[in-house]
């Protein structure tokens, strides 16, 4: 079977696309024939090495988290799933490789995905909503009626933290490019603001909950904006922020970790219509290592880039 990955930490110019054997899967394990895979910032983070204090030194890496297929094996111990089940989800950070055409992944990673889910969107959704569900819900436990501050609003966590508060009640205001200003709104932000121009005096301690998606506030800014008990929450793990969070609970690095009620509460939202991940590009994976390094030196397209079955 095919599987992007790579050698050695480093620039994209590691990547290739290679023929390996097909894997069986270990107690406690899937197979996974993958009909969708979506790729993450997080993916060239990882293969650039700047975290392998938890990643390690194992080669070859394959490379991508998310993915939505079929089960095509189970490991013993494995009662969840049978052979045929559509899945998707997320794989450890370990673990990866699910841009391949076959996955063996902990059966624990998955869940069953509803047949009102293409496999393109359930692909689309797994590390983006886990994240902003375990910052919005389990961190900052966001109730009706709240007000929150979303920088980075049209990013992948930034979309899915805004489509979830507002499924919850909230109103949401984010920060984006001028440009994009009527797409923020559309989303249903009650007000989009230039990043560019963006000064906090303009929204000072109006907010319950700030949403740092885009590591593009500094920690001051962040108490500025936010209420008395008010919640800052950050994605981007900085040295100061880890520091700050140890002495003030106003602070947390979101890092996303599934559970039921997690699942449970994406899919509900994505069946609602209420979450829709925005999808930029759908590419074979024969054309794959391309798009994803033109998404990594560009930015475009703007939206998920998923990847599927060679044609």
């Amino acid at each position: 079977m095919k599987r992007i990955q790579y050698d050695r930490y480093g620039g994209p110019e590691q990547l290739r696309l290679d023929e390996v054997p097909l894997a069986e899967p270990g107690r406690g394990q899937i197979r996974v024939r993958v009909m969708a895979a979506s790729v993450n910032p997080m993916d060239w983070v990882i293969r650039s090495g700047r975290v392998r204090f938890m990643t390690g030194s194992r080669f070859p890496r394959g490379l991508g988290h998310d993915f939505a297929g079929r089960v095509d094996a189970v490991g013993p111990g494995v009662t969840r799933f049978k052979l045929g089940d559509e899945v998707f989800g997320a794989t450890g950070l370990k673990p990866a490789g699910t841009f391949a055409e076959v996955l063996v992944t902990d059966a624990s990673t998955a869940v069953i995905k509803p047949p009102g889910l293409s496999f393109e969107i359930a692909a689309a959704l797994p590390i983006v909503s886990i994240t902003a569900w375990t910052g919005l819900m389990d961190k900052a436990r966001l109730r009706q009626g709240q007000s929150v501050f979303i920088s980075g609003c049209l990013g992948g966590v930034g979309r899915a933290a805004v489509q979830l508060a507002r499924s919850r009640g909230a109103t949401v205001i984010g920060s984006c490019a001028a440009a994009a200003r009527d797409e923020a709104l559309a989303l249903g932000l009650s007000e989009a603001i230039d990043y560019r121009s963006f000064t906090v005096e303009d929204v000072r301690k109006r907010f319950d909950v700030v949403f740092d998606t885009a590591g593009a506030l500094s920690l001051n800014q962040c108490d500025a904006l936010l209420k008395p008990g008010g919640k800052a929450l950050h994605i981007v793990n900085r040295p100061a922020t880890f520091l700050r969070g140890l002495v003030s609970s106003r602070h947390e690095t979101v890092f996303g970790t599934p559970s039921e009620a997690g699942w449970a509460g994406i899919i509900a939202a994505a069946l609602k219509g209420e979450l829709a991940p925005k999808i930029g590009e759908i590419v074979p994976l024969t054309e794959a290592i391309p798009a994803i390094i033109r998404l990594e030196t560009t930015g475009l397209p703007k939206g998920k880039v998923i990847i599927v079955p060679p044609a």
